[in-house]
């Protein structure tokens, strides 16, 4: 396994292999981002081309995004029972399997089997989940920072990409840009296959901050223990406080102003307004690059701040952004002024939430836990989905599920602040790692 000399010749520099996994876990999330957020840009051209009702494109990518969410828990179950590596090859096979084969579909239920169901259960094994994994495995310190940029990485796939894949949907077809995310999970597959590893201990590191290698702990149980771990862990979770309802509601009302309305319709609402896809686009890319900013700026500051707090200053700025967002006139300084305040933190809600989850639940159950917590960030975001596609279909417009959003978002700042300030007697106290 060339992980092993390679981390050799890292510790001998004085750098911790854990970069590296982060580096290959920063590409994968970015190229499954990528793949989530392409149906944003081609919703107009399979209408096209098909003639499909946008409430009925919306039912595939919110079935999507349900899968998406819906698989985190089991995810991480997964995880731990069957290594990293392989469930994220998996996953990255799954996705690029539907959405090679989508090049060929004419009907409906072929857009809900393959991007709906398919690339759903793909990206939902790779989802915030992998990326809090990582985090809690391999670092001790600067965790935070770690679990910032992994957010980064997703939000900027599923952005940044989208002008590409609108000008080359615009020139040659929505197939060519389909192609070129196949292409980049294929790539993604490669380094995942030679270059990660499960835990520290399987290069002979302690995770970064840590003195001493941890022993791993053995799973034990078949199939069926592996199915209920996650169900049991979301039973421990949901009855032990009021914190998991607190987290799973707000991050509810994040799925449902983030991926589910903005990434889905942003496009196709500017179309509606006069603005061309690639136009359009662009606007999404600038997003990406300050929420690249803003999300690890995000992390960086949950190792510092109260984590509540900051979690009530994001949700606060993202309704205020939403808000706004019907008064722009969709011009040029409007929607960059938009793009400005919403891109700073169109997912810098990530690492407070996952912070306050691991300091609450344990590390050990961090990943199972935020599992259930990015569940309700995607039911949110299917619902998003299919409704901001029902608004337009029965209204013309799309400006009232834009005016909700708003609003949820305000509510959901207020809520996070009935969390109570974690006392060090009520934290959960991980176990040392074994000499």
């Amino acid at each position: 396994m060339i992980s092993t000399p390679v981390a050799a010749l890292l510790a001998r520099r004085n750098i911790h292999y854990g970069w590296v996994v982060v580096a290959v876990t920063f590409l994968t999330m970015l190229v499954t981002a990528a793949a989530v957020g392409a149906p944003g840009v081609l919703i107009v051209p399979l209408e096209k081309e098909f003639g499909w009702e946008t409430e009925q494109i919306a039912t595939a990518f919110s079935i999507r995004l349900l899968l998406f969410g819906l698989m985190g828990p089991f995810a991480a179950a997964f995880m731990n029972y069957f290594g990293v590596r392989r469930v994220v090859c998996v996953a990255l096979i799954l996705i690029t399997t539907g959405l090679f084969a989508s090049l060929a579909m004419t009907r409906i239920w072929e857009l809900v089997l393959l991007w709906g169901i398919l690339v759903g259960l793909g990206t939902g094994l790779t989802a915030m989940v992998l990326g809090a994994t990582v985090a809690t495995r391999w670092f001790t310190d600067r965790r935070g920072l770690v679990l910032g940029m992994l957010t980064a990485s997703s939000a900027t796939g599923q952005l940044v990409f989208m002008p590409l894949m609108a000008s080359l949907s615009e020139t040659y077809g929505w197939r060519t840009a389909i192609m070129l995310i196949c292409a980049m999970l294929l790539v993604a597959v490669v380094g995942v296959f030679f270059l990660m590893r499960d835990r520290p201990s399987d290069v002979g590191l302690p995770a970064y901050g840590d003195k001493d290698v941890a022993t791993t702990v053995a799973v034990t149980g078949g199939l069926l223990s592996l199915i209920t771990m996650p169900l049991l862990a979301l039973k421990e979770a949901s009855r032990r406080s009021s914190t998991f309802w607190v987290l799973f509601a707000t991050f509810f009302v994040c799925g449902a102003s983030t991926n589910g309305l903005i990434g889905t319709h942003f496009v196709a609402l500017c179309g509606d307004y006069g603005l061309a896809a690639v136009g359009a686009a662009s606007v999404l890319a600038m997003m990406g690059f300050f929420d690249f900013f803003g999300t690890i700026g995000s992390g960086w500051l949950s190792d510092r701040v109260d984590n509540r707090w900051l979690l009530f200053w994001y949700y606060c700025l993202r309704g205020l952004s939403l808000l706004y967002l019907p008064y722009s006139d969709f011009s040029f300084y409007g929607l960059s002024l938009f793009a400005m305040f919403y891109g700073l933190d169109w997912i810098a809600t990530v690492p407070p939430t996952v912070k306050l989850a691991s300091e609450r639940f344990g590390r050990e159950k961090a990943g199972l836990v935020f599992g259930w917590i990015f569940a309700g960030h995607q039911l949110g975001a299917a619902s998003a989905a299919y409704g901001g596609g029902f608004v337009r279909t029965e209204y013309a417009t799309y400006l009232p599920a834009f005016l909700v959003a708003g609003i949820l978002c305000l509510i959901a700042a207020f809520l996070v602040l009935t969390l109570s300030k974690q006392s060090k007697d009520d934290a959960v106290r991980e176990p040392a790692p074994a000499s």
